[in-house]
């Protein structure tokens, strides 16, 4: 077979590749390590560098099957099992805390440089490199962005004490609904120590001509409520 032939590849050609895939995974890894979520920089980087291989090995990794009678050559195949296996992998980084989900972005993110890993493998560059762009702006300055737009309804810590009977947290949610105050996490805790009460944890978002200690006061009159904190 040719040198040149597009089924062959340089060493270094290779090694920029898998370097450049390192350099993408460990930006984004960096970043979810510097806010402590579950997958940081060393585990973006191997998803990242992986993926990378794993293409290079699906388009480059055959070549001496490329003049033989009666083979079919997908140069993706081994490399679109990266998108399904990437999942479990980020399912491990998902936590969920008896109504709390968190680590979906962490998981996300993973997703993402699986598939920079793929472009980077295929000498896809520039789209490689552009994704991670967006990627970190997504991940690190859309939440300032965030914390600007809405600074007049910034998230408030909502705890609530109350007797464990059913259906107390809906309608604690509905009167919440009712002010048109956002509920952007749930957490319910119902305790060790007393079979008898739990405690409810909302992050909320009240709007602006919403007065937080009105709707604080109409949820301790609400039957079975002990403590209401809001923070």
């Amino acid at each position: 077979m040719e040198v040149d032939s597009v089924w062959m590849i340089t060493d270094l050609e290779t090694a920029l590749r898998l370097l450049l895939a390192t350099l993408l995974g460990g930006a984004i890894g960096w970043e979810r390590e510097r806010n402590n979520h579950p997958a940081g920089f060393r585990t973006h980087i191997l998803v990242c560098v992986g993926s990378a291989l794993i293409m290079l090995l699906s388009i480059y990794g055959f070549p001496q099957f490329m003049d033989e009678d009666k083979v079919r050559f997908d140069p993706g195949r081994i490399a679109a099992q990266v998108v399904s296996g990437i999942g479990f992998l980020g399912a491990g980084t998902i936590l969920r805390q008896g109504l709390t989900v968190s680590g979906l972005t962490t998981a996300a993110s993973l997703w993402v440089v699986a598939a920079i890993g793929l472009a980077a493998g295929a000498g896809f560059l520039f789209p490689a490199l552009f994704v991670t762009l967006l990627a970190l702006v997504s991940l690190e300055l859309l939440n300032k962005v965030e914390d600007w737009l809405f600074k007049n309804r910034m998230r408030r810590l909502l705890r609530i004490r109350t007797l464990n009977c059913p259906g107390k947290l809906g309608e604690v949610a509905t009167l919440l609904g009712k002010g048109n105050i956002s509920i952007r996490k749930v957490q319910l805790d119902e305790g060790e120590s007393s079979e008898k009460e739990m405690e409810m944890v909302f992050i909320v978002r009240f709007p602006p001509k919403v007065e937080p200690m009105e709707w604080v006061e109409r949820i301790r009159q609400l039957e079975g409520v002990r403590e209401v904190h809001l923070e």
